[in-house]
């Protein structure tokens, strides 16, 4: 009987080989003990023999070591991706204030250039409503003198206060001193021929029987053109003192009308008293 190998000397490899090559020439025998025994020893040697290979060399996963004059530096592959991507980033940073410098202007400037002209234009339109707002300072109007020995009559002191101060677009203008007694006139706010009114005035001499009447608001008028003026000269003939009013022509009715009112309101009405026929 063959006695059990010591497992403190392992077969070699060859050893393992014959062994093996013994089995298969056997065919169908049965291993003997020694042989198990063999080969279990034969595996455990060549797998203590891997170990102990496999302890001595190296492990290539583990990296080398690093040099240690590049210790702590970084890697120049990693620098310059780093170095790429900080690129990268200026680039977009700068992108905005590239486009808010593209204008050339900043935003408080240019919304003053717009304001400006607006506020100028709607200065411009105020300053024109005011002036024609304002009224406009006329020079005081000249006036020679006609005779009116009734100037003084209390027919003419009722009359005169009443007048209003406008008569259609004409307002009431201030006569240079001396100016004639009883006398009101008015113009236009550009100035103008006047419309001029005298109180206590004669009975004009064209005045007669067969003169032609108009009653103008329970007025009696009587009208005295005057070609060279282009103007008409209308009188009072049914108050107690002749009225005369003094029209430029293209003045309207207005005027007229409102005269007329005023003398129906504050004087009385009398009987005509015209100039006899002439021969």
């Amino acid at each position: 009987m063959a006695s059990t190998p010591d497992h403190d000397s392992p077969e070699s490899p060859e050893d393992t080989g014959a062994s093996a090559a013994s089995a298969e020439s056997g065919g169908s025998e049965q291993p003997t003990t020694a042989d198990a025994g063999a080969s279990t020893s034969a595996d455990e040697s060549v797998t203590a023999d891997d170990s102990a290979s496999a302890e001595k060399s190296p492990t290539t996963d583990k990296p080398a070591p690093a040099d240690e004059s590049t210790a702590g530096e970084p890697r120049t592959g990693d620098g310059t991706a780093d170095t790429a991507g900080s690129d990268a980033s200026g680039s977009d940073t700068d992108e905005p204030a590239a486009e808010s410098r593209g204008s050339g202007y900043p935003p408080a400037l240019i919304a003053t250039a717009v304001a400006l002209p607006v506020a100028l234009v709607i200065a411009v339109l105020v300053a024109a409503i005011m002036a024609r707002n304002m009224p406009v300072e006329r020079e005081p109007l000249v006036l020679g003198p006609v005779p009116a020995p009734a100037a003084g009559s209390e027919a003419c002191a009722t009359l005169l206060p009443a007048l209003p101060a406008d008569l259609g677009e004409f307002t009431k203008s201030t006569l240079v001193e001396p100016a004639p007694p009883a006398t009101r006139a008015w113009q236009r706010p550009d100035g103008g021929e006047p419309i001029v009114l005298r109180c206590g005035l004669d009975r004009p001499m064209e005045f007669n029987r067969a003169s032609p009447i108009q009653m103008v608001n329970e007025v009696q008028w009587f009208e005295i053109p005057d070609p060279d003026a282009d103007a008409s000269t209308w009188f009072a003939v049914d108050r107690a003192t002749y009225i005369a009013l003094t029209i430029p022509g293209g003045s309207g009715p207005t005027p007229l009308q409102e005269v007329s009112d005023t003398i129906t309101t504050n004087l009385p009405a009398q009987p005509l008293d015209p100039g006899p026929l002439p021969n």
